[in-house]
């Protein structure tokens, strides 16, 4: 008897699954290693920024003061009295009419609250001319002008991009303090399947789900297990998938989630005593996708469809693995584009269509059912097109979720 499934909309299975994601603590790496981690702590800045007024320029300091009244017809003069390169601290103090050369990012010296850049300025080997007047702190850099001692600057959840090291090393952090990763394994189902390396003979297909998947949790910065290829046997995969539960934090399967012969996880996840959140959602591709939990672990089983497989992945893994690690920004980012062609395809359920997006027009990338592997190489966005429609045309405005960006955003915004 074929297992009647009913199926939950996409916003409620996502729900679902973060319900069940819980934080597996925190560890230290080195300001090196910690790129692409999750703070577990809040950048506190520990001293102003910039800590000291400075020159943006390469210049001269001066007092605003000793400027007023300077035109092209009546040029001010000043004595140069010293050099401050980046790094050097002058010693000696402004008085009437003198200025310092200096350098970007130069302390500003005693006396000086103003800069002229070079090229205003006439030059003689001891002195300088100007023909305009400075307000005070004109062309300077105040301290504190861009971060304050004891403000947060990063929350805790955030992803650690280059900007955040430099961040961390302008406050000293040789230790990041970040979130552990889930240990992550991943097992492919199907007699049908073989090896990447495997000759192709009738009837088989080379495993491509695995790698996939592999690459795509390697652009999270996840590392996994591998659990090799299981054959449709109920006790052998029984075993494969028990002991791959035991040892990770969440295991992906793709394959063996549909209603076949030969489809055996729903009896195996019976078997582990696993709760099913749900076994159907309303989607395109990947209404089979089944996430379930068992001992506060979660299994992923993914389709065994190259594009639902990878579809699934980015809207239910993801999203779970981020939160485990605390994020605070677990989606893909959202946007709207223009159609660039038609969609004439009837949409029951919520559509997912792999498509190219170059910032204002979104297209289909090609060959695009559950199947289809070419259109995953050529897409790096997802067109969703609601349930309940008859089909989209050229210039319509649609949603568009982007794949591949470092950094999501904190709404599930469809």
């Amino acid at each position: 008897m074929v297992e009647k499934r009913t199926p939950i909309a996409v916003s409620a299975a996502i729900k679902q699954v973060l319900e069940h994601a819980f934080p597996l603590g925190s560890e230290n790496l080195d300001l090196e290693d910690s790129y692409g981690r999750i703070l577990a702590e809040p950048i506190v800045a520990s001293t102003d920024v910039p800590p000291f007024n400075r020159s943006p320029y390469d210049g001269y300091a001066i007092r605003s003061a000793d400027s007023a009244g300077a035109s092209g017809e009546n040029r001010i003069g000043f004595d140069v009295i010293d050099h401050i390169g980046a790094g050097e601290v002058s010693a000696k103090m402004l008085n009437a009419h003198e200025a310092i050369r200096i350098m970007t990012g130069a302390q500003l010296p005693d006396g000086a609250d103003a800069v002229v850049m070079f090229e205003q300025t006439v030059e003689t080997p001891d002195a300088i001319t100007i023909r305009k007047p400075f307000e005070p702190l004109e062309n300077v850099s105040l301290q504190g002008e861009d971060v304050q001692k004891g403000e947060v600057v990063i929350d805790s959840g955030s992803f650690i991009n280059p900007g955040t090291i430099a961040l961390l090393a302008t406050f000293g952090y040789s230790q990041v303090l970040v979130a552990k990763q889930p240990v992550v394994g991943i097992l492919s189902t199907g007699t049908e399947l073989l090896d990447v390396g495997d000759e192709l003979v009738p009837g088989k297909i080379r495993n491509s789900n695995g790698p996939m998947i592999v690459a795509q949790l390697k652009r999270m910065g996840f590392r996994c297990k591998m659990y090799g290829m299981s054959i449709d046997r109920l006790d052998e995969s029984f075993n494969v998938v028990k002991k791959a539960a035991e040892e990770t934090d969440c295991l992906i399967t793709t394959g063996g989630v549909s209603v076949g012969d030969f489809d055996f996880l729903p009896a195996i996840y019976k078997r582990l005593g696993a709760e099913v959140l749900f076994n159907k959602v309303a989607m395109r591709p990947g209404s089979v996708t089944t996430v379930a939990v068992a001992n506060d672990k979660y299994l992923f089983g993914l389709s065994g469809n190259p594009s639902a497989c990878f579809t699934g992945f980015e809207l239910f893994v993801r999203p779970a693995l981020l939160k485990m690690m605390g994020a605070g920004k677990l989606f893909l980012p959202h946007t709207k584009a223009v159609l660039g062609e038609d969609f004439t395809k009837a949409n029951p359920f919520t559509r997912f269509i792999r498509a190219s997006y170059d910032g204002e027009t979104v297209s289909p990338a090609g060959f695009n059912k559950s199947n289809a592997v070419s259109s995953i190489a050529r897409g790096n966005a997802l067109i969703v097109l609601p349930g309940g429609t008859r089909g989209f045309h050229l210039g319509d405005v649609v949603d568009v979720l982007l794949l591949g960006a470092e950094e999501g955003t904190d709404k599930w915004q469809l």
